[in-house]
């Protein structure tokens, strides 16, 4: 389900791209973006995690 934020009247998009950016970054969506924009080998996904829960 994509993120959705309502613009306000007469709100500026400035503010509304910030509050956008916000919710993204709480569900993890952009984490999640950069994580898959390259091809990541099996065994670096679990080295990676592995390395994340010590």
């Amino acid at each position: 389900m994509p993120s959705e934020v309502k613009c306000r009247k007469s709100e500026p998009v400035e503010r509304v791209l910030r509050r956008l950016k916000k919710k993204m970054d709480k569900e993890g969506t952009m984490k999640e973006l950069r994580n898959r924009r390259h091809f990541e080998k099996p065994s670096e996904i679990k080295r990676r995690e592995s390395k994340r829960s010590r």
